[in-house]
């Protein structure tokens, strides 16, 4: 009776162990179809290096990009990347499939059992897939132009494609495992793993469009230009971090625009209140329809264009503006005040403020609503006034809301934005108005330094993760609370 007892309990543990391998592997084949290191449909140098299979499955026109020349001196046949791009789809919708799956394996014992199905299936699917793409690289090994086309298998083939049949393996070995399900039995899924599992998509999209941009910080280490390679020969170490410091002249031109940056980032944090303020005295309005009026004319800036805020600004305060018209029409002589550089600091605040007060005053709505209405009562019971219980009761109920969001305004004071500065620049305020993020962009458009400008951006990150966790430990240390 112990013996098998033992046994049943060895076997539950090899099946838990089979799980965790089989779930790490299907996360990593998600993974690997979004890195173009990885790509197995790259089986061609007229195809981009810089394409993941997803890329390869999505968009026929950056799979095509560079296959016309050959197409017209008949060195390939247009019919092989339709094969090529055809396959990468069949194979993303096969892992869609394996992911689909293993979400499964997280409930109950009929539900694994049916995601182990799904991943079976999913993975023949995607063999089919990589079995299109190996079709494809035989036609072009017929190429008459072996040399421009250069017909090769990545690597990616062989490590993707063997991640496909592990886990199908993986997936038939836990289907012949794992004991059938009672009939009464249900597909249940955990409400722990519900949440975790409509949390994945979120998770998904921040690593995709957030950290794996990340990989372009190895620009900063080679002497790149666009069009180029990264390769061992223009591999050039911390040149570009030394240039960043040595040179004098752009040593001068990072400082004049951190100092731009930081006074502006600056009133920013000095005016954030005015969010919170804004939201309190909205709040007491009594007129429903009043205060949904004024919510309304002061959010919907947000939702407009910097280039239509412009345009705005231009029929105010252009030399042929409503403003200079007005000047012009009682003896005046008319003036153009984009034109002008004085105050460029404050005048940007101010229209910053009025694009984003509205927007930003959501939050603390929200959070006024969320405030218990006893207070209110027991301040009215107390005599407190209309602005004494603002003072005591709404503003701290809305202090903890309120250092949040000025923590994460700090840890983002390098990065405010470059649109709004790059439509009101012109040649009298362009000293004045460039901001980091408006600099980095036009020394990579104008200069084509692409990796001075990588690493003025990791200096940048890394400047505003320190700031975050700085003032999230200077929180800790005067508040006693953290947001990290």
């Amino acid at each position: 009776m112990q013996t098998a007892k033992t046994l049943k309990t060895s076997k539950d543990r090899s099946i838990d162990l089979i799980f965790v391998l089989y779930r790490f592997m299907i996360i990593f084949l998600v993974i690997s179809l979004f890195i173009p290191g990885l790509n197995p449909a790259k089986i061609s140098s007229l195809i981009n290096s810089n394409m993941s299979l997803f890329t390869s499955g999505v968009s026929y026109s950056s799979l095509t990009k560079n296959i016309l020349r050959a197409v017209n001196r008949g060195w390939v046949l247009e019919e092989t990347f339709r094969t090529i791009y055809m396959a990468s789809i069949v194979s993303c919708i096969g892992v869609i499939g394996a992911i689909t799956g293993g979400s499964m394996s997280l409930g109950s014992l009929k539900l694994r059992r049916l995601g182990n199905v799904f991943t079976m299936v999913g993975n023949i699917i995607s063999l089919l897939g990589f079995g299109g793409i190996a079709v494809a690289y035989m036609q072009l090994s017929e190429t008459s132009n072996y040399e421009r086309v250069e017909p090769a298998i990545p690597i990616g083939y062989f490590i993707i494609g063997g991640m496909v049949i592990l886990v199908l393996i993986l997936s038939l070995i836990l289907l012949i495992l794992q004991p059938r399900p009672n009939a009464e039995d249900e597909y249940e899924l955990p409400q722990k793993y519900k949440l975790f599992l409509l949390m994945v998509p979120f998770v998904a999209l921040i690593f995709v469009f957030s950290y794996l941009p990340l990989w372009g910080w190895r620009y900063a280490f080679f002497d790149y230009k666009a069009g180029g390679s990264l390769t061992r020969d223009n591999f050039v170490g911390f040149k570009w971090f030394r240039f960043l410091f040595e040179n004098e002249a752009t040593r001068n031109d990072i400082l004049r625009v951190l100092r731009n940056t930081l006074a502006m980032s600056g009133l920013g944090l000095a005016t954030s209140w005015c969010s919170m303020a804004f939201a309190i005295f909205l709040c007491e309005i009594k007129n429903l329809r009043i205060r949904r009026l004024i919510q309304t004319f002061t959010t919907v800036p947000n939702f407009i264009s910097w280039v239509l805020v412009y345009s705005f600004a231009t029929l105010l305060f252009s030399s042929e503006g409503i403003i200079s018209n007005i000047i012009v029409s009682r003896g005046g002589t008319a003036v153009n005040f984009l034109m002008n550089g004085e105050y460029i600091w404050l005048k940007m605040l101010a229209w910053g403020m009025w694009k984003g007060i509205g927007w930003s005053a959501i939050i603390y709505i929200a959070g006024i609503s969320g405030i218990d209405q006893q207070l209110y009562e027991a301040a009215t019971v107390d005599g407190a006034g209309r602005f004494r219980k603002m003072w005591n009761v709404t503003v701290p109920g809305l202090l903890p809301t309120f250092f949040v969001l000025l923590l994460l305004q700090i840890s983002g004071i390098l990065s405010n934005g470059m649109e709004q500065y790059l439509v009101f620049e012109n040649p009298y305020n362009t000293r004045e108005i460039m901001v980091l993020d408006l600099y980095v962009y036009k020394l990579g458009i104008n200069s084509g330094k692409i990796p001075l400008t990588t690493v003025v951006g990791m200096v940048k990150s890394l400047v505003s993760v320190t700031l975050l966790f700085g003032a999230n430990k200077l929180s800790k240390l005067v508040r006693g609370e953290s947001i990290v």
